[in-house]
């Protein structure tokens, strides 16, 4: 029975006016706090960042991604070059997605729906070859050849690279599909979930930690149905994915119906969610971890978080800014944040150079880890609500 004997997690404290909690989450590679920010390094590279600008932004936990990795340099040369965190440098703590999200999402599910002429788009499926119980089949945008992904492989591959905490292999559906479908894709998630822990088990050696991941589309019966399988096996935490609606609105009330049946006891981290906004509207649902590729994806298109922004950033790229001799923001201890004014900066974005965006990129990431730190005092606190009015301006 695995038990992860060099993990651990341990609520601390509980929001007294919502389901916010303030919790220790033990890795091998260092303990962060939580409810926490992780940042993604897709290809092995937080992009337009080194590990060194990362921990001065005070950056705790990062991500990779499987299938990016997988084709490209491959995980046994990551592995033969001591794993992820030698290979890139980063010594805290790191998670590892199963590939299955960019699978699904690069060819849009099966397209059941598409196929079956119940939707006006079209989708183009070039990627995504077949998915059956076995697997999936697809072709690598690299160099074009067929890779057959399993739950099993996706585990020796995450073993490889070596990453602290692991998700299962699942089906992530898109939003189109009917819940007859979504049903089937969750029911084969299900049993995916399973081969992942026996695969994982036999290559257990109390270096890394799996978690489960809830599916069910925006059906609250399948999501709870989901939740409680998650509940009643041996994973280390609880990963909420998959589509969840299209709309704020209908996220909200989909993950709301969820979480009662999430095992309570073991860190949440929810897929792909990572707005400002978000964070306050899920950690008060219990939500513990968060990540999302929208902090230096905006900064590639010129934008910075501000505190007390309603719209959560700026962009630098507006002539507004031509002359603004102001920092980013003078609070924030890094010299990204403090030492290059926004006419700089809008210079810098015009002319095409690139320290622009990694200077926009090191500020947004020191943002984000400065809201989760004021996040964490808020909880201790029950001054959530004050907290969201200053961030976001309401």
């Amino acid at each position: 029975m695995l038990d992860y004997p060099n993990f651990s997690f341990d609520v601390k404290a509980h929001d007294e006016k919502s389901g916010a909690r303030l919790g220790e989450l033990k890795t091998p590679h260092g303990t962060i706090q939580t409810p926490n920010y992780i940042f993604c390094g897709t290809k092995a590279t937080v992009k337009n960042l080194s590990p060194c600008q990362l921990k001065e932004a005070q950056t705790d936990i990062i991500l990779s991604n499987t299938y990016h990795l997988m084709l490209q340099p491959g995980a046994d040369l990551i592995e033969n070059m001591g794993g992820l965190h030698k290979f890139m440098n980063w010594n805290g703590p790191m998670l590892t997605d199963s590939g299955g999200f960019q699978v699904f999402s690069l060819g849009e599910g099966t397209m059941a729906n598409e196929i079956k002429g119940k939707n006006n788009k079209s989708y183009d499926n070039k990627n995504l070859i077949s998915i059956t119980e076995e697997g999936c089949v697809f072709k690598s945008y690299f160099d074009g050849k067929k890779i057959k992904l399993t739950p099993e492989y996706s585990m020796e591959i995450q073993r490889k690279l070596g990453a602290d905490l692991l998700m299962q292999f699942d089906e992530c559906t898109p939003y189109h599909v009917d819940k007859d479908y979504t049903a089937r894709s969750m029911e084969m998630s299900i049993r995916w979930g399973d081969r992942c822990l026996t695969e994982f088990e036999k290559h257990d050696n109390g270096a890394q930690a799996l978690y489960g991941i809830v599916q069910g589309g925006v059906y609250s019966d399948l999501r709870k149905f989901s939740a409680e399988y998650t509940k009643d096996r041996p994973f280390f935490g609880t990963a909420i994915g998959g589509c969840l609606g299209g709309s704020d609105e209908e996220m909200y009330e989909v993950v709301a119906s969820t979480v009662p049946y999430i095992h309570s006891e073991r860190p949440v981290h929810f897929l792909g969610i990572g707005q400002i906004k978000d964070v306050f509207r899920f950690v008060r649902l219990g939500v513990d971890t968060f990540d999302c590729v929208i902090p230096t994806r905006l900064a590639r298109h010129g934008s910075a978080y501000v505190k007390g922004e309603p719209k959560e950033t700026i962009n630098l790229k507006n002539a507004r800014y031509r002359d603004d001799e102001t920092p980013l923001d003078e609070n924030i201890g890094i010299p990204a944040s403090q030492k290059f004014s926004k006419a700089y900066i809008h210079h810098l974005l015009k002319a095409n150079e690139l320290l622009a965006t990694q200077i926009l990129a090191q500020h947004n990431v020191a943002t984000i880890n400065m809201l989760m730190r004021e996040v964490r005092e808020a909880i201790k606190t029950s001054t959530l609500d004050d907290l969201e009015k200053l961030w976001l301006g309401k």
